[in-house]
C-alpha cells in the first residue's frame, strides 16, 4: 500500500510524533517553530548571506536552503531484529522579506502601544510580562516616569523576522517541498468556502436527493478549485498572481443579452484570452 504525504502545521511537531511517523513509514512535512533549539542552531548558522541571489526562488519569491539532518531515531525490525539508526530528515528553511517587513511594522506598533501605557500610567495588567521584556521603567516625583527599551530583547524578536522552515523525511527540493505544504493551506480554504459562499454550513435541505445534490455540486466546485491550480502551478501563474486574482481578472467579464437578441460579451483584452489559453479553455465569443 502506498503511503502519502502528511502534511501538518507546528501544533503537530514533537519527537513522539515523528518517531511515530517513521515507525509507520509514512512520508511526512511538517512546519517547525523558528523557536526550537536545532532550529535555532541552523538560522545562526545561515543568516548572513541567506538572502543572496542564489538562494533566490523566482516562482516563490522567497529566499530558500535545505539540509540534511540527523534524527535520533531507532527502530527494530520483527522479523530479523536488526535495529535501524539511519533515519534523516530534510530542514528546509525559507526567507520571505515582505513577511519581515510587516513582522516588524507589528512589532513597533505594539511597542508604540506599551510607550503610551508606561508614560500615561495607564498599565494593562496583561501586558505586565511585556513591560518587563522590552523596558526597563524608572519613576521619581521630580522627573516623573521614565522607560529605557531593552535592545537585546527587541532584537531577539526581531531577528526570526520572516523566517520559516520545514521539515520532511522525503522530499528534498524546498520549492517541492513548500508547493505541497500550501496545498494544505488550499484544501483548508476550500473548507471553508464550502461552508461560507456555498452555504454548507447548515444543508438547508427539505430531502435527501436535495442533500445529495447539494453535495455533488460542491464536489464538483472543487475539482474545479483543484484544475485551476495544477493550471496555474504548471503555467508558472502564481509569480503573477493568487488564485483569488486570476479570478477577479476574469470575473469582469460581463455577458449582455436583451429580450430575443444574441448574447455578446464585453472587451476580453489579450491578458485575459492568456489566462483561458493558459486553462486550456477556449476563450468565449
Amino acid at each position: 500500500m502506498e503511503k502519502v504525504n502528511l502534511v501538518m502545521d507546528r501544533s503537530f511537531y514533537s519527537e513522539v510524533n515523528i518517531n511515530e511517523l517513521y515507525r509507520n513509514h509514512h512520508k511526512f512535512i511538517i512546519s517547525a517553530k523558528t523557536s526550537l533549539s536545532f532550529v535555532q542552531k541552523k538560522l545562526n548558522t545561515i543568516r548572513n548571506g541567506f538572502n543572496s541571489r542564489d538562494n533566490y526562488n523566482s516562482e516563490t519569491k522567497l529566499y530558500m536552503q535545505s539540509f540534511t539532518m540527523d534524527w535520533d531515531y531507532t527502530e527494530r525490525k520483527q522479523r530479523s531484529g536488526e535495529e535501524i539508526h539511519d533515519k534523516k530528515r530534510y530542514v528546509h528553511c525559507y526567507y520571505n522579506m515582505q513577511h519581515a517587513a510587516d513582522d516588524e511594522v507589528r512589532l513597533n506598533a505594539l511597542l508604540d502601544s506599551l510607550d503610551n501605557e508606561l508614560l500615561s500610567g495607564k498599565r494593562n495588567p496583561e501586558h505586565e510580562t511585556l513591560y518587563k521584556k522590552y523596558y526597563e521603567v524608572n519613576s521619581t516625583p521630580v522627573r516623573g516616569i521614565k522607560i529605557i527599551p531593552i535592545q537585546d530583547a527587541i532584537d531577539k524578536a526581531t531577528k526570526d523576522c520572516g523566517y520559516f522552515v520545514l521539515l520532511s523525511n522525503e522530499k528534498k527540493d524546498p520549492a517541492e517541498a513548500l508547493r505541497i505544504y500550501r496545498s494544505k493551506d488550499l484544501i483548508e480554504k476550500a473548507f471553508g468556502d464550502l461552508k461560507e459562499r456555498l452555504s454548507m454550513r447548515r444543508e438547508s435541505v427539505a430531502s435527501e436527493e436535495n442533500l445529495e445534490g447539494k453535495l455533488f455540486i460542491q464536489f464538483v466546485a472543487l475539482i474545479y478549485l483543484s484544475y485551476i491550480k495544477k493550471a496555474m502551478d504548471e503555467n508558472g501563474l502564481y509569480k503573477n498572481y493568487t488564485m483569488q486574482e486570476l479570478l477577479d481578472n476574469l470575473d469582469i467579464i460581463e455577458k449582455y443579452q436583451q429580450p430575443r437578441k444574441q448574447a455578446h460579451l464585453s472587451e476580453i483584452t489579450e491578458k485575459q484570452k492568456a489566462l483561458y489559453h493558459a486553462m486550456s479553455v477556449e476563450v468565449p465569443s
